[in-house]
């Protein structure tokens, strides 16, 4: 019996799915954008933890991707209505990187340990929120290959920050922002308006 959901775990694998939830959190996470941040704090402190900070991300991900659901359910919220809340903050992230404004701020890190970089920068509340409300649309198995996926490009870009910052620039890096901010713009009225039928 056990076999079997192994094997219908992994059967469930879609490659569409898969490319679609690893292109909604690589702009979700848009840690591209992020490069200035990084090479800001690598000045401060000298040294970024690449590797801690890429594992600890992707850790948080996937056990929200678990117990999400159930924590929830604690409080009485169905993942159709998280995922319509989710649906809104990936709106404003989507106008945050076309506009260039930032309607929410975190703190400023003061240092490149593991908490500022997996949390908030990596794993934040709006990468928290897509992981769940993908849930409602996608099977697991594709949701945390693409975890995966965008953790081994953020360890990538975290430890070759300084060269990526040289190579696409400044401007680069608003292009790049601004195209995904209009692909998550699509996302977030594709998750609205999906989610929405199903509480009516």
């Amino acid at each position: 019996m056990e076999s079997n959901a192994f094997v219908d775990f992994f059967a469930a694998f879609n490659l569409k799915e898969f490319f679609t939830a690893t292109m909604i959190l690589f702009a979700v996470i848009d840690i591209i954008g992020s490069v200035p941040i990084i090479i800001d704090l690598r000045r401060k402190v000298g040294h970024v933890q690449s590797e801690k900070a890429s594992v600890v991300a992707g850790i948080l991900m996937i056990v929200f991707l678990f117990v999400g659901e159930r924590m929830l359910n604690l409080i009485g919220i169905d993942v159709n209505s998280f995922a319509v809340a989710g649906a809104f903050i990936i709106f404003f992230i989507a106008l945050e990187m076309i506009l260039g404004v930032q309607l929410y701020k975190d703190e400023a890190p003061e240092t490149a340990a593991i908490i500022p970089i997996a949390f908030p920068l990596i794993a934040g509340a709006g990468t928290l929120t897509s992981v769940l409300s993908l849930r409602s649309e996608y099977s697991v198995i594709n949701i945390i290959a693409a975890i995966i996926v965008n953790i081994i490009f953020v360890y990538i870009v975290l430890k070759n920050s300084g060269y990526i910052e040289k190579l696409i620039g400044k401007q680069g890096i608003n292009v790049v922002r601004k195209i995904f901010g209009v692909i998550l713009l699509a996302i977030a009225v594709k998750l609205f308006t999906t989610n929405i039928k199903e509480l009516f």
